[in-house]
């Protein structure tokens, strides 16, 4: 029977990359990129050929291999395994790549800012101070060839080949027997007396001064060039003096040295290396300190480098998360990190998280993720929004708190494309039908018709027909005058959606009915849109061959080429939690006087005026945002703005005898604060009604509960930029967004200008 012996090296549980090594500290060791075999994560291999005649150098070796084995701290390199046998030495590390060729890629690209090398030269120096002060040893080889850095930035201490003990039991140091290891030592080893005067960490602090002075300036060609500082900044130039200063005995210790380069005003003394520092002790700060750590570490991170917000800090904040109770604190820099990473990756690290966070019952969460969805939406596939997503979302509509009511709202707009037909069609439709018809907040009835408008593309060809005509019919005889005006803008941004037939007998009686309203602007919008229905119906009389063109969409399965124009048609009467409902919630914190004298509209002769219902008082929530200021007179500068706007896009469809271009945008910017005036609530007989019959909807499309008059200040839903070509203060939040989201991955920060404003 033959046996065969095992190769240790093939056996390795780590391969070698075929590319060539990429360097290694000066002397027999090669720095290869590898991997692991079993999960292909990446790794860094030194490897030391044994050679013959080579004992000295071979023990020297191993030497290194021991110490590196049994040494660990954060800022030294760190050890994964190892292999040796009588012809080679295997040292698999951490994933670095040495300073020097980290330092010339950085140049290349722009080069290191001065709080990275603060940083790196930190964790240098406060290696050798747990070498010195704590294991009592001498590490003896620092230099530009013995550092190297991980991919989140981070610098490491290596070279642990002469290392020896300060106390002398094992030795004195041993010979390198390399001369470009050699310049780095001080001038006192020279001294053959060795009578000067020194401390047992003086010759790695010299060696730590030409480390400084190689980041800075380059490779140091002689010890005399450390007399001239060059490039090293001013902050640190009297504590790098001290450093190769002729009298060994005045070199301070490293934790000393980084004491002296910690005080205010001095190099070390910056945002960046205060952030690493929490980091690094985060598990033991107490809870109040985390929450604002986190809260402050927004602002910061535009600042620092794309690796480390990557591989440090977005591993602290979902640890922070998942076992530590952050809470929704870590929403805002957790989103902020995320713009660095791939799909793939934001799909393995933070989608899982988002699911869970959806998950949760605190509202301060609930409400930052709604109001952050636009950055994490395109990652979310269409299984994980209707099964882990929408339903824990639809419960915002039930919420009591109306800012979390009116952010729900919003959110759909962003979910729309993605939900399955019974969530869109059915489930979605009954939270739309009671907010519209129930709410006691008028933005947030406003702001559904809006909604439905931009999402009516999305609906089925069912849905649509008996959900639209009926839900900006009811808008239009809301009390609250930017719900008539979205209830009107509504029906034109879905002219397309529409039979000739419900034109004119659904349409324009209602709209007609508006051409009375108290509200000016109301009244104006009415006017343009009956002009632009009539001069559609009228090109289809000339040429009754154009019908069949003219309703192609009115029973198409779905239409997202409409979204475009449906985007274009408003954005939102209120915009953000920020805005006019949280002013309602604040200014009107209680139920307000019933004897509040409310302008009425005229009633048609035969039907008799409701009382007007009491009102509800609104529980105001501690995660509300601040409402952003406005400019009174501005406001009130631009008042009619609207009157010298041109409407007539669905007019020019019609006069081009509908070239089908959907464009129902407003041109230039609306803004303005007026007063708002409350007509009566009538019942409207429709086909909204006959859903109630069915039973489908419940009583969801029943009249408002109660009609609340308006706090000072309130803008009306004419008075924003609805899509139009000039750009307004704010913009339409949504402009973008109508059409089906593409399989190609793109950051929606940049369809969603308005979320980045409004933060």
């Amino acid at each position: 029977m033959w046996f065969f012996a095992r190769d240790p090296v093939r056996d390795f549980p780590f391969e070698l990359s075929p590319e060539p090594p990429e360097g290694g500290p000066p002397g027999p060791w090669a720095l290869h990129r590898g991997r692991k075999k079993a999960t292909g994560s990446a790794v860094s291999i030194f490897v030391y050929e044994v050679k013959p005649g080579a004992e000295e150098q071979t023990q020297v070796a191993k030497a290194a291999f021991k110490r590196l084995k049994t040494l660990r701290h954060p800022n030294i390199l760190a050890y994964i395994d190892g292999l040796e046998t009588e012809k080679c030495l295997h040292i698999v590390t951490e994933a670095v790549t040495p300073l020097g060729t980290y330092l010339k890629a950085r140049a290349e690209a722009g080069g290191l800012k001065e709080q990275e090398l603060s940083w790196g030269l930190h964790q240098i120096v406060k290696a050798l101070s747990f070498l010195v002060n704590d294991c009592n040893l001498i590490h003896n080889n620092v230099c530009m060839a013995a550092v190297f850095v991980d991919r989140a930035g981070e610098w490491k201490l290596g070279g642990l080949d002469y290392m020896y003990s300060a106390q002398g039991n094992g030795g004195g140091p041993p010979s390198k027997g390399i001369p470009e290891l050699e310049q780095y030592d001080p001038p006192e080893l020279a001294d053959n007396s060795n009578r000067a005067v020194k401390e047992k960490w003086s010759a790695d602090m010299w060696r730590l001064g030409c480390l400084i002075w190689e980041v800075f300036n380059g490779s140091l060609p002689r010890a005399a060039a450390l007399r001239n500082p060059g490039k090293i900044p001013k902050s640190l130039v009297t504590h790098y003096c001290e450093l190769v200063g002729a009298n060994p005995k005045v070199r301070p210790n490293p934790a000393r040295f980084l004491q002296n380069c910690r005080a205010p005003g001095g190099f070390m003394s910056n945002r960046f290396v205060e952030t690493n520092l929490f980091l690094e002790e985060i598990q033991i700060k107490e809870p109040a300190e985390k929450q604002k750590f986190f809260q402050e570490l927004s602002k910061s991170l535009d600042s620092f480098p794309e690796d480390f917000c990557r591989h440090k800090v977005l591993p602290q904040l979902l640890t922070a998360f998942e076992f530590g109770n952050a809470g929704a604190v870590v929403l805002t820099p957790l989103f902020k990190v995320g713009k660095f990473l791939s799909a793939e990756e934001y799909q393995q690290k933070i989608i899982p998280v988002v699911v869970k966070m959806f998950s949760s019952t605190d509202r301060a969460m609930r409400i930052r993720l709604l109001q952050q969805m636009e950055q994490f939406i395109q990652y979310l596939d269409e299984p994980t929004v209707n099964t882990q997503i929408f339903p824990h979302v639809v419960h915002g509509f039930l919420d009591t708190n109306p800012a979390i009511r009116e952010q729900t709202v919003k959110s759909m707009l962003l979910l729309a494309p993605k939900l399955n037909e019974a969530n869109l069609n059915v489930e979605l439709m009954k939270h739309f039908a009671r907010l519209q018809a129930k709410d006691d907040q008028g933005p947030i009835r406003c702001n559904t018709t809006v909604c439905l408008g931009k999402i009516g593309s999305y609906l089925s060809a069912s849905t649509r027909h008996r959900v639209l005509t009926s839900a900006f019919s009811r808008a239009t005889k809301d009390p609250f005058a930017p719900s008539r005006v979205a209830g009107v803008l509504g029906f034109a941004a879905t002219h397309n959606l529409y039979s000739m037939d419900d034109c004119a007998h659904k349409i324009l009686p209602v709209l007609c009915g508006l051409t009375v309203d108290p509200e000016k602007s109301v009244r104006d919008q009415a006017f343009k849109t009956i002009r632009s229905f009539l001069s559609k119906l009228e090109s289809v009389s000339e040429d009754p061959t154009q019908l069949a063109e003219v309703e192609k969409d009115v029973h198409a399965a779905s239409s997202p080429g409409t979204g475009g124009a449906a985007a274009s048609w408003a954005g939102w009467a209120v915009t953000g939690v920020s805005s006019l409902t949280s002013k309602l919630i604040r200014a009107h914190p209680t139920p307000m006087p019933s004897e509040t004298t409310v302008p009425q509209r005229p009633v048609p002769e035969g039907n008799p005026a409701p009382a007007p219902a009491p009102d509800t008082p609104v529980t105001s929530g501690r995660w509300e945002t601040q409402e952003e200021e406005k400019d009174s007179a501005g406001d009130s500068a631009s008042a009619d703005r609207w009157d010298d706007e041109d409407w007539g896009s669905l007019e020019q469809e019609a006069e081009s005898v509908l070239a089908q271009q959907d464009d129902w945008s407003v041109k230039g910017p609306g803004s303005r604060a007026g007063q708002v005036s409350h007509p009566d609530h009538r019942p409207v007989e429709s086909d909204w009604n006959r859903w109630e019959a069915e039973g489908s909807w419940g009583q969801g499309w029943q009249e408002p509960s109660s009609v609340e008059p308006p706090p000072e200040g309130t803008r009306l839903a004419s008075e924003y930029n609805w899509g139009g070509a000039e750009p307004s203060d704010k913009g339409d939040p949504f402009a973008a967004l109508s059409v089906r989201p593409s399989t190609q991955v793109r950051p929606l920060r940049a369809q969603l200008g308005w979320a980045a404003a409004r933060r």
